[in-house]
């Protein structure tokens, strides 16, 4: 278990080949790989025959290909760079661009991870639009909003959520998983996350090849026990489910607290660890500000979403096996 994943939190490498294969197609890179001198690159092609799914470029037939590769690459950069305030600038494109996944069927699971993440550019442009404007040095370059403190974004998490309500069919689903929950020793409440991640879409996928409700990657699901061919059982609810509460019960065991659990689960248990061990921080909130964009957003999110459909908050969910 020590070696599972999440994969979401790209490495410099896999970046490049996300961003290369988005832009230039899958065939144009194979048909230049022997070209390609560059480490980075190559490192990152490797990474990503695993890992990206090409599925996303075979179904863009309908809707405007360039258009929809551009954003993809754009967002993908942004959620995992380390300035939440970035996001904000993706909010009209990728509002531009949602109607037209949601148009074509074999798109549409891809529209469903992109709805689930809207919000996460809402909140930007408000912490950009209420954050103070950095103050302006004669011949020095313009400096960043700074990451709005963990305290700030479950404020503005719980004002948001407070007035959504859960997705369609959400809540039936909710109950039928529950008992798979309960039957890994989990808190049942955590069966929310699905809220999060897909919407409560079993058939969401996201560009980078993850799937289903609780957005799983392929090497993360294989290490769980579930199959990707000849059926990828990622798609089913209740695997997807029953491995999402194993591999959450496993995190949990690593880091000791919710909130890490939650964020290694969205930005990979390594990375995490990494960054913890180099800023000596104990907590969620000590590095917070140092996680990727959307982990800093994910967190928080989930945290106003149980206390919103469940009542309960997430530091007062018991351990594993309690």
């Amino acid at each position: 278990m020590t070696a599972m994943m999440h994969g979401r939190f790209f490495s410099r490498a896999a970046a490049g080949a996300l961003a290369a294969i988005l832009i230039l197609g899958p065939a144009t890179l194979r048909a230049q790989e022997d070209t390609l001198i560059d480490d980075v690159v190559r490192q990152g092609l490797d990474w990503a025959r695993d890992n990206l799914d090409e599925d996303l470029l075979r179904s863009l037939g309908g809707v405007d290909e360039t258009r929809v590769r551009r954003l993809f690459q754009e967002i993908q950069s942004a959620l995992q760079g380390d300035d939440v305030v970035d996001l904000a600038a993706l909010q009209s494109t990728a509002a531009s661009v949602l109607p037209l996944l949601e148009a074509d069927e074999a798109t549409r699971p891809y529209a469903s991870w992109l709805r689930s993440r809207m919000d996460y550019f809402d909140v930007a442009e408000q912490v950009r639009r209420s954050a103070p404007t950095p103050p302006v040095e004669p011949g020095a370059p313009l400096k960043k909003i700074p990451n709005p403190e963990p305290a700030r974004l479950r404020e503005i998490w719980t004002r948001r959520i407070e007035k959504q309500t859960a997705p369609k069919g959400a809540e039936p689903l909710a109950a039928k998983l529950k008992p798979l929950f309960r039957a890994a020793q989990m808190p049942s409440e955590l069966v929310w996350v699905a809220e999060v991640e897909s919407s409560f879409n079993p058939a969401a996928r996201s560009p980078a090849g993850a799937a289903g409700l609780y957005q799983l990657m392929p090497q993360t699901a294989r290490s769980l026990g579930l199959a990707l061919k000849p059926a990828d059982e990622r798609l089913n609810a209740e695997k997807n489910a029953g491995a999402a509460a194993k591999y959450l019960k496993y995190l949990h065991g690593r880091f000791k607290d919710w909130r890490l659990a939650l964020a290694a689960y969205n930005a990979g248990e390594g990375n995490l660890s990494t960054l913890m061990t180099r800023h000596k921080a104990r907590t969620f909130d000590d590095v917070s500000r140092r996680l990727p964009a959307e982990t800093q957003l994910y967190v928080p999110k989930i945290e106003a979403t149980l206390w919103k459909r469940e009542g309960v908050r997430l530091a007062s969910l018991p351990a594993p096996g309690k």
